[in-house]
């Protein structure tokens, strides 16, 4: 018993020497570039005077103190209308938000819809808060019971009832009375 208690003892002296090993520190890691905060399957509102006016839910958030500004990882937007209902729904593999201005941008393969069957296809948008307004640059297509137009430079109001392609490249309207097709192409 005395062996027993003298070994173990001995380890124990052993173990509190006086070297202390340091952890290693990755000196090529710069602290300003990391997100101030970051969080996983989250849901933002934006509202005006207590009205609900958009929700967004995001697979992976991340903020940054510099730039002011939130990055995406799959997003969907539901934007309301004046009487508090979905109107429109958008979706988009990536985004971002200007945390000052709150103007959300969509990134790749972004979808919108809204409830009366228009969609919209583009590769990037952004919604302007100020104005609720959806307006991109890039090649857009709308397809509505309608039509389907193509082109380049898209404005809408947030509801896509109101929009208006700046360049368009393609027409196809649907002619609901003979259940035909006229294309026209510019």
């Amino acid at each position: 018993m005395k062996l027993l208690i003298f070994i173990i003892f001995i380890f124990f002296v052993a173990g509190c020497s006086e070297e202390k090993m340091q952890p290693s520190i990755n000196s090529s890691l710069q602290v300003a570039k990391l997100p101030a905060q970051e969080s996983w399957d989250d849901t933002v509102f934006f509202s005006d005077s207590g009205k609900t006016k958009a929700v967004l839910f995001a697979n992976h958030l991340k903020m940054y103190d510099q730039p002011q500004e939130t990055l995406l990882d799959t997003i969907q937007v539901n934007f309301y209308n004046l009487l508090g209902k979905v109107s429109t729904v958008l979706n988009s593999n990536k985004g971002k938000v200007d945390d000052v201005t709150k103007d959300l941008y969509a990134i790749d393969s972004v979808v919108a819809v809204n409830d009366s069957g228009v969609t919209l296809k583009t590769q990037e948008l952004m919604w302007r808060n100020r104005d609720r307004k959806i307006v991109s640059d890039k090649f857009v297509t709308i397809i509505s019971p309608k039509e389907k137009i193509q082109g380049y430079g898209f404005e809408s109001d947030q509801n896509l009832n109101n929009y208006t392609i700046y360049n368009i490249t393609y027409i196809t309207r649907m002619d609901t009375s003979s259940n035909s097709k006229l294309k026209i192409k510019n």
